[in-house]
């Protein structure tokens, strides 16, 4: 997985989209299957992994994973993030693909009453894509996906990436 987020197309595409920088620093794999059919409701993706806690405003709250100390961070931060999920097999109306709200990252970290009134007055694309292609998305994209209809396998590589793993007042991303 590493040497695919150092692949230098894929960080060409995170650096369209960050600027000059573009460090991985998480990758997640994603297998919904027959055997792991799961629902995701609409949410954003504001929780970063940081190399230690520092009690900062903005941050919080804060939460550890396998060793690795979590925050909901800021808009600002995560301005700085991008993700960009390879789909390694096709993404279907009915396997359970993404579904985004276009344009909802530009409204900064929401809580869950925004996002809700977003997504009833909105209107959602489903995120359909054949196996091998790229879907680019900032974390604070409102998004959502349904369980598989159709048993068949959707897998998805999210890998993110920084534009620096140096945040501000001694914050750093931790490589996750």
């Amino acid at each position: 997985m590493r040497n695919l987020a150092l692949d230098p197309r894929l960080r060409e595409l995170a650096r369209d989209v960050l600027g000059t920088g573009a460090v991985p620093f998480r990758a997640t794999h994603f297998d919904k299957s027959r055997a792991a059919n799961w629902l995701v409701v609409w949410h954003q993706d504001t929780a970063l992994p940081l190399e230690g806690r520092h009690e900062l405003p903005g941050w919080g709250p804060w939460s550890s994973k396998a060793g690795v100390v979590y925050a909901h961070a800021p808009a600002w931060a995560l301005e700085g993030v991008v993700a960009l999920r390879l789909s390694l097999t096709d993404s279907t109306p009915t396997n359970g693909s993404l579904r985004v709200l276009p344009g909802s990252h530009r409204n900064g970290v929401l809580g869950d009453d925004e996002i809700a009134r977003l997504v009833a007055a909105g209107e959602p694309h489903l995120a359909v894509v054949p196996a091998g292609s790229v879907l680019v998305m900032r974390p604070l994209l409102v998004h959502a996906s349904s369980k598989s209809e159709s048993g068949a396998p959707r897998r998805v590589l999210h890998i993110e990436y920084a534009s620096d793993l140096r945040l501000s007042d001694g914050l750093r991303l931790a490589i996750a």
